[in-house]
């Protein structure tokens, strides 16, 4: 059990670390949320606001995604009674995803998936072609299937963690930035501070929360987890009329999501913002912390969206944005206490769904630190698995921005 008062650092101000630290603060410990950066100015800054259940198989994943779902909504409406506007900032939209498949292979994975998603409580619907020209009118007709997921949703991702972080503020949470942690001060097999760049700061549990890279910090700290960095890069049209109504992406972007290649791959991923513009994605590839924008990825990636809607030749694009996602060789994230090192506990390896699935992955850990029951079974997210846990020795590119 936990004592009343207990302290809490959290390692981390992306969209994950800001909704561990809202779920701790509201229940009571001391939380100090701690940043090198800003809150929700790298990973969380480049993503596109995804709430998927659409692209998850059956298994863990899609168990936490579906806890996720259902807590967005609650978790906004809890936010919105006492910081309203934070809670507007966050352009919840339940808009619902099209998956459309091209080719006749594409047709019969995404039928075969989609029937085991059904069995794990997914709902998703088959639209014909009248039904998709009139969900999607600008929608290539060059189809060989097409689905509707309803429970599908978007947020601003920087807004949405700045109103969980807004809501851990109001419950007495603390937050540094520019605060760099540098290595960790222990007794015996415990965690019981951390140095960093303004000096020490103790507590009882530290959670290491840095996406893509908690593979580092955590060798910092003397626990090494295996979460290393996954490139990934978004094209933004100009404001345009009504043209994407949906989140709308290809059968091959759930193959893409799934695979440890190390080399690019792409998968066209369609959708508009509030302000007009239409986010255009999606690349993955394996290049530590390279930030540079390749031409070659970004016209890739441009060419599989056109295969999809055919009408954006010629649109404008004003421009393009890169980011890392936390990257676990079995896809799976890590939530839980380290083994190695009493009072550390991880949460991360999220990769591409990490905004989705914060919000769930928050209150399983706050229910794991306090010995409470779980809303599912969370074993399969655990650190001492060995995906996590083996040997593994980030490279200098790995180890900073």
């Amino acid at each position: 059990m936990y004592r009343t008062r207990t302290r809490v650092a959290v390692l981390g101000a992306g969209i994950v670390g800001c909704a561990c630290a809202r779920e701790l603060a509201l229940a009571g410990l001391d939380v100090t949320v701690i940043d090198r950066g800003a809150a929700a100015s790298a990973t969380t800054a480049h993503g596109e606001g995804n709430v998927l259940v659409s692209d998850k198989g059956p298994g863990p994943e899609l168990e936490l995604a579906q806890l996720s779902r259902r807590l967005w909504p609650q978790v906004l409406q809890e936010v919105a009674e006492r910081c309203p506007h934070a809670a507007r900032a966050v352009e919840w939209e339940p808009k619902g995803s099209i998956v459309v498949a091209t080719t006749d292979a594409g047709a019969r994975e995404l039928t075969r998936f989609a029937a085991d998603q059904r069995a794990a409580g997914v709902r998703s619907e088959v639209l014909d072609a009248d039904a998709l020209a009139e969900a999607e009118p600008y929608v290539t007709r060059e189809h060989t299937a097409a689905l509707h997921y309803p429970e599908d949703a978007q947020v601003q991702p920087a807004a949405a963690a700045a109103a969980l972080l807004t809501d851990a503020l109001a419950a007495g949470a603390t937050l540094r930035t520019d605060c760099e942690v540098l290595g960790a001060v222990t007794h015996g097999d415990r965690i019981t501070g951390v140095r960093t760049s303004t000096g020490l700061l103790e507590a009882d549990w530290f959670i290491d929360a840095a996406g893509p890279w908690s593979g580092a910090l955590s060798a910092r700290l003397g626990a090494p987890v295996d979460v290393r960095p996954r490139r990934g890069d978004v094209l933004v049209t100009t404001p345009l009329p009504p043209t994407v109504f949906h989140k709308v992406y290809d059968a091959d972007y759930v193959g893409a999501v799934g695979s440890s290649a190390e080399e690019l791959q792409t998968s066209a991923v369609v959708e508009s913002t509030r302000g007009g513009s239409v986010l255009i994605g999606s690349s993955r590839r394996r290049v530590g912390f390279d930030d540079r924008l390749r031409p070659e990825v970004l016209s890739a990636v441009a060419a599989k969206a056109l295969r999809l809607f055919p009408t954006l030749a010629g649109v404008p694009v004003m421009r393009a944005y890169g980011g890392f996602r936390p990257y676990v060789p079995d896809h799976l994230p890590v939530i839980g206490a380290d083994p190695r090192l009493v009072g550390l506990w991880h949460v991360g390896g999220h990769e591409g769904a990490g905004i989705g699935l914060s919000v769930g992955s928050a209150r399983l850990l706050r229910r794991l630190m306090l010995d409470q029951p779980t809303d599912m079974d969370a074993t399969p997210f655990r650190v001492d698995r060995p995906a996590v846990l083996r040997a593994c020795t980030p490279t200098a590119s790995e180890e900073t921005a």
